[in-house]
């Protein structure tokens, strides 16, 4: 019996399969509207068999966005847009989620296809001041300015408001993204968040809006799944790190969410990391065992035989990969092609016909 291609129960909600497709920025958004690259995009991984389907971060302000052609959810006319990809990807037997995010200091840059390089975007050309716990810059950035509770106050209640647009949408999941050095992140991390008043100093105080934000998410989306995407290690000195991470995740599901995705770094440029094949799995297997939560592996994941190898092993109850569902959108097909029974995967009915080799 293959765990990759079996079932999964997260807080009333059942996820076809334990193969998932992580967020990954398209850089391909106008005013924050999602388009029909989007659509053809997100639907294809629920074509190929994709258990669930996550959407690039999702910015719940104008000035969330890592770049100007980011997509958003801060009014109603993106959430209109937002529908019908969500019902393509459902309509394809994947569960539709949405990731929420703010990308604090990492604002306002260059996109990769910008011709520009790395770097913050001028005010006069398009980008706009960026906002953080404090003023301190990402290396090669502008410097941000240090919120104010009341911004902070403003921005839990735009999350709200974001996930109550992502569930009229028709996302049956929502993933605070709390990760790669965004905003969240950057408030959890003390490399980051130089605060001296309750958002800054203890752990308790550097999760606080986070937890907000979480709370204010739940309440406007009661039904929806709730997930939170960390980096669990900063990989540099004296950052935030897996004993961290796993105490925070603690209190996350207290304040309701159900499932924690789990990545690493971002937070800095000078990253202390060796990455390869699985790099990231033995983040997700510490918080798992130091938890007992549900979590998702990801990290070069590019085959079925070694995501159901990271299931086995128990290191994980999910895999999320992106790159690989990029270089193949029926990854999941594939996959179980290569685990040894391609009858495993959800097949299209107007598939069928290549599910086997002459």
């Amino acid at each position: 019996m293959s765990q990759l291609f079996s079932p999964i129960e997260l807080d009333g909600h059942t996820v076809r399969n334990r193969l998932w497709v992580a967020p990954m920025c398209m850089y391909s958004a106008v005013d924050g509207m999602p388009n029909d690259w989007h659509h053809v995009h997100l639907a294809q991984f629920a074509a190929g068999g994709a258990g669930m389907v996550i959407t690039e971060a999702t910015a719940v302000l104008p000035e969330g966005r890592i770049s100007p052609e980011d997509v958003g959810l801060w009014n109603d006319a993106q959430a209109e847009a937002w529908a019908p990809i969500a019902a393509a990807i459902r309509a394809r037997g994947a569960v539709p989620a949405l990731q929420l995010a703010h990308a604090g200091r990492k604002a306002s840059t260059w996109s990769p296809f910008s011709g520009r390089g790395h770097g913050s975007v001028p005010e006069a050309e398009g980008g706009w001041e960026t906002l953080a716990p404090s003023q301190v810059a990402f290396e090669g950035y502008a410097p941000p300015a240090a919120l104010t509770v009341d911004q902070l106050d403003e921005l839990v209640a735009a999350f709200g408001a974001a996930a109550a647009r992502a569930v009229r949408a028709g996302f049956e999941a929502l993933e605070v993204h709390a990760a790669h050095g965004y905003l969240l992140h950057e408030f959890l991390s003390p490399l980051s968040n130089h605060r001296d008043d309750a958002y800054g100093g203890s752990l308790e105080n550097r999760a606080r809006l986070l937890l907000r934000v979480i709370d204010a998410v739940h309440a406007a989306a009661p039904g929806a799944l709730l997930m939170v995407r960390f980096s669990a290690q900063d990989w540099a000195e004296g950052g935030w790190d897996l004993a961290q991470t796993a105490t925070v995740a603690t209190w996350a599901a207290e304040h309701g969410a159900a499932f924690v995705d789990v990545s690493s770094g971002g937070l800095v440029a000078h990253q202390q990391i060796t990455t390869g094949p699985g790099y990231q799995v033995p983040l997700a297997a510490g918080i798992r065992r130091a938890t007992g939560l549900p979590v998702g592996a990801v990290g070069e994941i590019t085959s079925g035989t070694q995501a159901e190898a990271i299931l086995a092993a128990g290191d994980a109850d999910v895999v999320l990969a992106g790159r690989e569902w990029l270089r193949d959108p029926h990854f999941a097909l594939r996959a179980a092609g290569e685990i040894g029974d391609t009858d495993l995967a959800p097949w299209p009915a107007p598939y069928l016909r290549a599910r086997r080799r002459a």
